[in-house]
């Protein structure tokens, strides 16, 4: 056990891993002394159910969840946004004397709480504008950076448009160098919320997600796209970008063969499994391991550590 004073734990891994099955029966078995804190990107939006393997109703009875259904599809939602809501759920916890367990595989949601991120603004016009001038010239946006800010600009390949663009927009638009906001994701701090990692081998996994996406095509998770993309005011950018709404949609809105789109869901669903996975292992962290049953005994250890009241 970490000698620092820890406020909470964290399942994580790649998609399909068996972190919310984990996750769950431990707050089940806790009688209501642990709660759940939802950290998903996708999960925040009402009515996308299936393909987000969100917690059932009958699940939800069973046990608290935090950050769950907290938009409407058609809006965006930002990383500040979820920073908020889930220090506000981690704050209602710890008042009760509960303990907080995180689980999800959204990266950046769980490094905006764990090491509570200063998350710069966004600037949709001085955005625009950058993305038409890196058109011409990317070249010439980057010399810019590098004369506004040399710091942000030694972190960044000249090449990387978007990373050059974010860095701009942000020091332009705030009027602060980028680099003034923190070390951000190159710099991992202390252990305050243990890290409990799902590590699977990926014949296994890609066997699961295949799985598990066929039986979300058995439960409706077509009529559930259909629904939502028919909707009034469809989807959001962010919330159609969602892997297995994404190319369910090729077929709905562009008449793609549908198992081409199905194998295309299962496709993408094991290549953000890998992603997934490369970005959790670059957090020295992660405390790993190969079967659910010693990573449960690691988050019950962690729970029944936790002191109440701990606050940031």
């Amino acid at each position: 056990m970490t000698s620092q004073r820890v406020r909470g734990v964290a399942v994580v891994g790649p998609t399909a891993s068996g972190k919310s099955a984990l996750a769950h029966s431990i707050a089940l078995a806790s009688g209501g002394n642990v709660e759940i804190i939802a950290v998903d990107a996708m999960t925040v939006y009402r009515r996308m159910d299936i393909g987000t393997s969100k917690p059932t109703a009958e699940e939800r009875n069973e046990v608290q969840y935090h950050c769950l259904d907290l938009v409407e599809p058609f809006e965006e939602f930002t990383v500040t946004q979820y920073q908020d809501t889930a220090r506000s759920a981690q704050d209602g916890i710890s008042d009760s004397g509960k303990r907080a367990l995180y689980v999800g595989g959204t990266g950046l949601y769980g490094r905006a709480v764990i090491d509570s991120l200063e998350i710069p603004g966004q600037f949709p016009d001085v955005k625009q504008e950058l993305i038409e001038r890196a058109s011409r010239d990317l070249g010439e946006l980057y010399q810019e950076l590098t004369a506004l800010d040399p710091l942000a600009a030694s972190r960044m390949e000249p090449t990387n448009e978007r990373r050059i663009i974010r860095a701009l927009e942000v020091t332009l638009g705030s009027g602060r160098p980028f680099s003034s906001y923190g070390e951000g994701l190159l710099h991992y701090g202390p252990v305050n919320i243990v890290q409990v990692g799902l590590e699977n081998d990926f014949e296994i996994l890609d066997a699961q997600i295949e799985s598990r996406f066929r039986g979300w095509m058995e439960m409706g998770l077509l009529t559930e796209v259909e629904q939502l993309a028919t909707s009034p005011r469809g989807l959001s950018k962010t919330a159609r970008q969602a892997v297995g709404y994404k190319e369910l949609l090729r077929h709905i809105e562009d008449g793609a063969d549908l198992e081409e789109c199905v194998i295309d869901a299962i496709t993408q669903s094991r290549r953000l499994a890998r992603r997934q996975r490369s970005w959790f292992r670059r957090d020295p962290r992660i405390e790993w391991f190969g079967d659910v049953e010693s990573a449960a005994a690691r988050v019950r250890e962690v729970l029944g550590s936790i002191e109440p009241f701990v606050r940031d």
